[in-house]
C-alpha cells in the first residue's frame, strides 16, 4: 500500500506543477505541512476546480462537491491524504 501512497503523492505534486505552474524546484521544498489555499498566490478558487478535475482524470476517481471541505486544500499533506483516501480507499 505504501507504493500506492507514493504514486498518489507524486500525482498530486505533478498536478500542482502542471495546473498551477509551480516549479519542480519549489515543489521539492514542499512538505506535508506546507500551506496551500490562502498561502499560495497561484491557488485561487478557479485553480481548485482545475486541480480537482485533473486529480479525477489522473487518479481515475470521482470527487463530489460534498467530498471537499476547507481542510482539503489546507496543506499539501491534507490534499495528499484526501487524494489517497479517494484513490485507495
Amino acid at each position: 500500500m505504501h507504493e500506492g501512497v507514493d504514486i498518489v503523492e507524486h500525482t498530486v505534486r505533478s498536478v500542482l506543477h502542471d495546473v498551477l505552474g509551480i516549479s519542480e524546484e519549489r515543489l521539492a521544498l514542499f512538505d506535508e505541512t506546507t500551506p496551500l489555499f490562502g498561502a499560495l498566490p497561484e491557488m485561487d478558487s478557479m485553480a481548485v476546480a482545475g486541480l480537482l478535475t485533473e486529480l479525477e482524470d489522473r487518479l481515475g476517481i470521482i470527487i463530489e462537491d460534498e467530498d471537499v471541505d476547507g481542510e482539503t486544500f489546507e496543506t499539501l499533506g491534507s490534499l495528499i491524504r484526501f487524494a489517497t483516501d479517494k484513490a485507495l480507499g
